[in-house]
């Protein structure tokens, strides 16, 4: 299952595990994105479901998954922007909703599916932070916050879930060109590029070739990580 796969980044990571034989669930808010991707997949020959929900309803995605079967594979990529808020402008009503999504839509995901998992003795967690959950930025910081958090769980559940040989980590993409990014403009997608080392925004089939290489064999040693796709635009680590 991959949420927020209507679009960017989502879309590309369902894609990209449809391609190499994974049966997706293809999960988002707005049920014509939801069937856009499904459509682009079983265009390509590929398996995929349909999930048009909130992605924090665990009851709606327990119900639904519980028809398919185990799902052994989580995307937790659903999320919303920041708008660019200082701290003195961001609602409370928006930053419940931003955490609502990005962490509890993260938790809600992976608590629908952890039983299979378990029972398969098998799975695979990978959830989709963001470069400024490691660096910060100077606006959007509770959206800097909970992109900080999914890291921070992505560590917590490596260890929680390795008994049952399920692996867990984090992807933190620098600038990405999607659907969220490009609300801000073309210009501002150029400007943040230009801070990256290789002066270019990723494509979002770049970041979900990493999900993929984490949700595949390649990817059996690893758990507990943070990869960072980010073109340079931030360097951190030992």
């Amino acid at each position: 299952m991959i949420t927020g796969a209507g679009s960017g980044i989502g879309r590309a990571c369902a894609q990209a595990l449809a391609d190499a034989g994974a049966e997706v669930v293809v999960q988002d808010l707005m049920a014509e994105r939801v069937e856009a991707t499904v459509a682009a997949i079983q265009a390509k020959g590929g398996q995929a479901h349909a999930l048009a929900c909130d992605v924090g309803d665990e009851a709606a995605l327990s119900a639904v998954l519980q028809t398919i079967g185990p799902v052994t594979i989580v995307v937790n990529n659903a999320g919303v922007p920041g708008n660019g808020a200082t701290l003195e402008n961001i609602d409370r009503a928006e930053y419940d909703r931003l955490m609502d999504v990005h962490l509890w839509g993260a938790y809600a995901a992976t608590r629908s599916c952890i039983a299979g998992m378990k029972q398969e003795r098998w799975g695979r967690i990978v959830n989709i932070a963001s470069d400024r959950g490691q660096v910060g930025f100077e606006i959007s910081s509770h959206y800097c916050a909970a992109k900080a958090a999914l890291i921070g769980a992505s560590k917590a559940w490596a260890r929680e879930f390795a008994p049952w040989n399920i692996l867990c980590n984090a992807v933190a993409p620098g600038v990405t060109r999607t659907a969220m990014t490009l609300g801000f403009g073309e210009e501002a997608v150029a400007e943040e590029a230009e801070t990256t080392l290789l002066k270019r925004a990723a494509e979002p089939e770049e970041i979900a070739a990493w999900v993929l290489t984490l949700c595949s064999p390649t990817g059996d040693f690893m758990t507990g990580q943070v990869l960072c796709p980010n073109g340079g635009q931030a360097i951190v680590g030992i």
